[in-house]
């Protein structure tokens, strides 16, 4: 008896999420501490990538700062609030989501390219090989050069105002055709 009246009250204290308010998405009571257990095996595992690789340097950055955060705050609410990326579930599943490919960077090895590679570079104007599919976009509508010749020249004020009065003009005796 004497534990309920003293336990409820701090039941109450604590704030309990009951739901994510998404599908498939449920509640993870400790949170906090599954975040901060990720968010070391990262940085663990990034190590194995080279110093130098942009993807290192992203992962271990905003990593930090999302430890840094749930060591500092104890809240749910406060995680969420202070880091501005979602729900503590969302990015429990970002983390995991992360560790899966860490693993399969380490595995491609996308920085691993031979010094004596050589790619093959075309030049603007050079003929691309058959092999290379030639995505070229196609001509700019007529309008969209007569709006920049009259921002060119600064007669653009002058090309609107006389479009406007092509227009027909509605006044409020008139009624719109919908």
């Amino acid at each position: 008896m004497f534990l309920r009246r003293v336990a409820r009250p701090l039941m109450m204290m604590a704030k309990m999420k009951e739901t994510t308010g998404i599908v498939g998405l449920d509640v993870v009571p400790n949170a906090r501490e599954v975040l901060i257990g990720l968010y070391t095996k990262t940085l663990d595992e990034i190590k194995t990538v080279p110093e130098d690789e942009g993807y290192r340097k992203a992962v271990e950055s905003f990593t930090r700062h999302r430890l840094k955060v749930c060591q500092e705050e104890e809240d749910w609410e406060a995680i969420e609030k202070k880091l501005g990326c979602g729900q503590v579930e969302e990015l429990i599943e970002e983390a995991q989501d992360e560790l899966k490919l860490i693993g399969h960077m380490i595995e491609w090895n996308p920085w691993g390219i031979p010094d004596d590679y050589e790619c093959e570079v075309i030049e603007n104007d050079a003929p691309v090989p058959k092999h290379i599919p030639l995505h070229r976009p196609g001509p700019l509508p007529e309008e969209f050069y007569k709006t920049l010749e009259a921002i060119e020249t600064g007669t653009l004020k002058q090309a609107i105002s006389s479009s406007k009065k092509d227009d027909p003009e509605i006044t409020s005796g008139e009624s719109q055709a919908k």
